[in-house]
């Protein structure tokens, strides 16, 4: 490891493909339409009444349980590539985000719609300076992979994190983006720069995931080491972008943690004046690579390094895919959580118990309801009612995500959120 006294860690470089630069007449005119009729959708005055609810879910006032749904893997089949009119690469993938922001606004979910076309950074991942071998499906497949860290001396030829950032050829994409979209719909630049500090798939992804629970037992020390590394490098790394200026707003319409939206009166901080900090953002944090670990070991060789992480932020959501309700009585003493996700291996009963009025019960269903032969409505609708009578008073959240397949039926989105919402209704 070098010496972090100096160490930089986003450094500038050069990334974009020049080729991409360039869309057509016909590619914009696609585009044009496209954003013309999703300003429709952003214009109507639902949205308003979509924000105001998500809003109060999360200054935590009682509101209706809402019902949000991202398709993720599915998306390639609702928004297929033979369904794309545009030729270019940039102007494909610009008008898949459009759709896929269109068929949003179709479901009829409480999901609320970005107010305009967001360009991000063009930018690399963040690298340690040793990778591991990845084998298998590139494509939402199952894989494994050859770890780097062979042995505990392998850990001497990690570096502190580093991530290259294409700052120049960002601006040319912000720009051609303005010009496409002039007079339509406004574009903003936006970047969340990674989505976890929970530190674990990272590590397994160094170490590999049987080896990391062996060492648990018989090389403890190595487990603490690599942890402390892992948590001291991206708590660099989230300093940096503070003290760059790069951090952005993430508590309007914004994903937020592992599903949901940040939209929220907490943030930012009352001294707030344009620069946004560390301590203005939702902050998330998860570890679905330990769930085979005792939760007392987990209290032992991970909270103790996402703590300080997740004390960076304002507030916090925690948990993704993992049962929370075997670790509640470590992770209640995360000083800033709001919001919690329940994942299908948690028990609702428990959570609600646990999380009361206190906390967002971010639900996340089974999504294995979309991928059956035929559609299941009715044990939809009793899994609805199940819930909706645990949840009681909770401050409860149905949030559809992890959907591998809807069986080349994508209106099974919106049938799922119809009968959701008629359930919550009545």
């Amino acid at each position: 490891m070098q010496d972090n006294s100096q160490h930089e860690v986003i450094r500038s470089a050069s990334l974009l493909n020049p080729a991409l630069l360039t869309i057509n007449h016909k590619d914009r005119e696609v585009l044009i339409r496209l954003a013309e009729t999703y300003q429709q959708f952003v214009d109507a005055p639902l949205e308003i009444d979509k924000q105001n609810l998500q809003r109060r879910k999360n200054n935590l006032d009682w509101v209706r349980p809402l019902v949000i749904c991202f398709p993720e893997i599915s998306w390639r089949e609702i928004i297929r590539d033979e369904d794309l009119d545009c030729e270019g690469e940039i102007a494909r993938r610009w008008e898949r985000d459009l759709r896929q922001l269109i068929f949003t606004a179709e479901t009829g979910s409480d999901e609320c719609l970005p107010d305009s076309f967001t360009i991000g950074f063009v930018h690399g991942g963040l690298e340690w300076g040793i990778h591991m071998h990845q084998i298998g499906d590139l494509h939402a497949g199952s894989y494994r992979w050859e770890a780097p860290i062979q042995k505990p001396e392998d850990i001497k030829n990690m570096n502190l994190p580093t991530m290259e950032v294409d700052f120049t050829g960002s601006d040319v994409l912000l720009a051609l983006a303005e010009d496409v979209f002039a007079g339509i719909l406004p574009v903003k630049r936006k970047e969340a720069w990674f989505w976890t500090t929970g530190l674990t798939q990272t590590f397994i992804h160094l170490r590999g995931l049987e080896q990391m629970m062996f060492d648990m037992m018989d090389n403890p020390a190595l487990v603490h080491a690599l942890m402390a590394l892992l948590a001291d490098g991206t708590g660099m790394f989230l300093d940096e972008l503070e003290k760059k200026g790069l951090l952005f707003p993430n508590w309007d319409i914004a994903y937020c943690g592992s599903g949901g939206l940040g939209l929220t009166d907490a943030l930012p901080q009352q001294d707030y004046a344009g620069i946004v900090r560390l301590r203005d953002q939702w902050g998330f944090s998860e570890s679905q690579e330990t769930v085979g670990v005792s939760p007392r070991m987990f209290a032992e060789f991970i909270l103790p390094y996402q703590m300080p992480l997740m004390e960076k932020f304002g507030l916090t959501y925690y948990g993704c895919c993992e049962p929370v309700d075997q670790r509640w009585k470590y992770l209640n003493s995360i000083p800033n959580l709001r919001r919690v996700s329940v994942s299908p291996w948690s028990d609702r009963k428990k959570m609600a118990d646990y999380l009361g009025q206190e906390y967002v019960f971010c639900l996340k269903p089974n999504p294995a309801f979309l991928a059956f032969d035929h559609f299941p409505e009715e044990e939809i609708r009793q899994y609805v009612r199940e819930t909706l009578a645990i949840a009681g008073e909770c401050h409860l959240e149905f949030i559809l995500k992890d959907v591998t397949t809807v069986r080349q039926q994508p209106d099974r989105i919106k049938r799922w959120v119809r009968i959701v919402k008629e359930e919550i209704l009545g």
